[in-house]
């Protein structure tokens, strides 16, 4: 007999980075009416701690957090059948999913546990060097230690886990959407030449895979935002035919409207008519988001093209170290004082490393943080009376940071007055561990389910690839009519947010309503966006791409090489560049003094 297949499936999204809060599953499970409660836990940073965890603990390298959260929910989600997707497993997953299994065998819980393997390409790091790989963005041969090496994997394996019977799904390195894409594809059986209703899946995946960043946090008008406190985790509703409606559990905080959505969905996805993933090219131009109802929001329009026939690989290793200090100084020309005291004690180390025969820093970075240090070039506050001098370093050899460390404390009672409150006491010295990314052939990569005690083999579907010839030609905003005979802020106009990928940062301007944005179009352009953000784009290799998305009145930025390195091999106090898009929404965008009087 033929499954019955679903009207709707809902899925709700419990975490959104490692150290995300506690509450969260326990929230959708008693109040969302789920059929799948997923999880996304890992970053590029995730990967790099988990890789230095498991180096001091053969047994560590997963999101510990996971087990922890889950355990007291057993038996609801075996009572309620409600099946868990996550990639906790990290670079460990098996390890991840013993500690689970002990924990259902002590609840007396039957859940059944699959683990999906086949993203750790560590093991073949010497075969890879011999392919003469590069790094995907500079060029740079693959380094000769790699602490880490993981593929992004697509959703087959999770659908074959599904298949197999597992309700809960532990895996290592996924695209973050291939949690929800899976479970979508096996419950309506969607064939993997569905590619628009593959792209639907990714943006649902995509949409809630943050967490509670589309049902309010981290959103522009934060004020419009209720109840911080509660806040509503979000739940996507799938219909068969791909369409979903985003919303939260009942009485939960949050807000869910199209401009929360749509601020995530123009979240990290540089550029949007080629979002590309290991089982779709998403196009997201064209989507459309409707309020359907008080904190409901309809999601439509997506198109997907074949994918290529490779995988992203992200690869950490160790370059240096690196150590951050920071302390306050306060009262009168704090910010002067605070300037040469820094300037001081990074060139008294300097001095000592030179007589010691050490090389000089590899880099520093000083910032000072409450004169709007992360303006750059724009900041306006050079009267405050009190800065936290954040002085962070990078060095080849651990004993010149350990001696910095030792150094700072000094400049206390031998530099400048009213410098007190070094946080934390004496800095730490860490590894810096630094981001590697490469594509290779997806042949590389031998899926698996690890499952009732059996490795099962899981081939991915042949399908065709993508010819580049075929994705979409880049659209042009219009261009707006009549004159521009005032000026305001863009954050009147639009919303906008801002994230990581990798060394570049991505930010997304999404226009509070359509008449806007042939003005904000117009004002915004690459150029204008590389002066606006000079402070934090490499002077060589920096440069900004803008896409525009008509379905949505918005545009979205790529500046590559923004970010100091990214991640934990940045020195920055905002190394991800979520700062970014506040720092825009303060420009002056022209415009005619009927849409000034409109949004004053």
């Amino acid at each position: 007999m033929k499954p019955t297949v679903p009207e709707t499936i809902r899925i709700g999204c419990a975490s959104a980075f490692w150290g995300d809060t506690s509450t969260a599953a326990a929230q959708l499970v008693e109040g969302g009416s789920l059929d799948y409660l997923v999880f996304d836990y890992l970053a590029e940073i995730t990967l790099s701690i988990m890789a230095g965890a498991r180096m001091k603990d053969p047994q560590a390298g997963y999101a510990s957090d996971f087990v922890e959260v889950l355990t007291p929910l057993l038996t609801q989600l075996a009572e309620q059948g409600i099946r868990v997707i996550s990639n906790a497993g990290g670079i460990n997953p098996q390890a991840c999913a013993a500690t689970l299994q002990a924990a259902c065998d002590k609840a007396g819980v039957g859940l059944k546990i699959a683990v999906l393997l086949g993203d750790d390409l560590q093991p073949q790091l010497k075969q890879l060097r011999t392919l003469g790989i590069q790094e995907m963005f500079s060029g740079a041969p693959l380094p000769a230690m790699c602490v880490s090496t993981n593929a992004y994997l697509g959703a087959p394996g999770i659908v074959e886990a599904l298949r197999l019977g597992a309700d809960i799904i532990i895996t290592g390195r996924v695209v973050d959407s291939a949690v929800v894409s899976a479970a979508l594809v096996h419950e309506f059986g969607w064939s993997w030449q569905d590619y628009d209703k593959l792209a639907q899946a990714a943006l649902a995946g995509h949409i809630i895979e943050c967490g509670a960043q589309c049902t309010g946090g981290n959103f522009t008008d934060w004020r419009e935002v209720p109840d911080y406190e509660h806040i509503g985790f979000p739940i996507v509703e799938v219909s068969r035919d791909s369409q979903f409606i985003v919303s939260k559990p009942e009485g939960s905080g949050g807000l869910v409207t199209p401009l929360t959505v749509g601020e995530q969905m123009l979240y990290e996805i540089g550029d949007p008519q080629a979002y590309l993933l290991p089982d779709v090219v998403c196009d997201f131009t064209r989507v459309r988001l409707v309020q359907q109802g008080k904190n409901r929001v309809q999601v439509h329009g997506a198109k997907g093209l074949p994918p290529t026939d490779q995988y992203k690989v992200s690869a950490t290793f160790l370059d240096g170290f690196r150590c951050t200090a920071s302390c306050l100084i306060a009262g009168i020309d704090a910010v002067d004082k605070a300037r040469r005291v820094s300037a001081a004690i990074i060139n008294k180390t300097s001095d000592i490393f030179s007589q010691r025969g050490w090389l000089p820093y590899s880099e520093v970075n000083v910032e000072l943080l409450g004169s709007e240090a992360t303006y750059g070039s724009h900041g306006q506050r050079q009267d405050t009376r009190e800065v936290v001098i954040k002085l962070a370093v990078r060095h080849p050899d651990k004993q010149a940071l350990i001696l910095f460390s030792r150094e700072i404390a000094q400049a206390a009672t031998g530099m400048a007055p009213g410098l007190t409150g070094i946080v934390g006491g004496r800095p730490t010295v860490y590894p810096l561990i630094r981001l590697f990314s490469f594509l290779i052939d997806k042949s590389t990569c031998t899926l698996g389910i690890h499952f009732d005690g059996q490795r099962h083999p899981c081939a991915l579907p042949a399908i065709a690839t993508l010819d580049t010839q075929d994705l979409p030609v880049p659209l042009d905003p219009p261009k707006p009519v009549g004159l521009a005979d005032a000026s305001v802020e863009l954050v009147k106009l639009a919303v906008a947010r801002s994230g990581d990928k990798g060394n570049h940062s991505n930010i997304g301007v999404m226009a509070r309503e359509a008449e806007y944005l042939p003005w904000i179009a117009e004002a915004l352009t690459p150029e204008v966006l590389v002066d606006w953000m000079s402070h934090v784009l490499d002077p060589v290799y920096g440069r900004v791409e803008r896409w525009y998305l008509p379905a949505t009145h918005s545009l979205n930025f790529l500046l590559e090489n923004a970010l100091g390195g990214g991640g934990v091999a940045s020195l920055r106090i905002d190394p991800q560049g979520k700062a970014f898009a506040q720092q825009l929404l303060e420009i002056q965008i022209p415009v005619p003094q009927s849409i000034a009087d409109q949004v004053n």
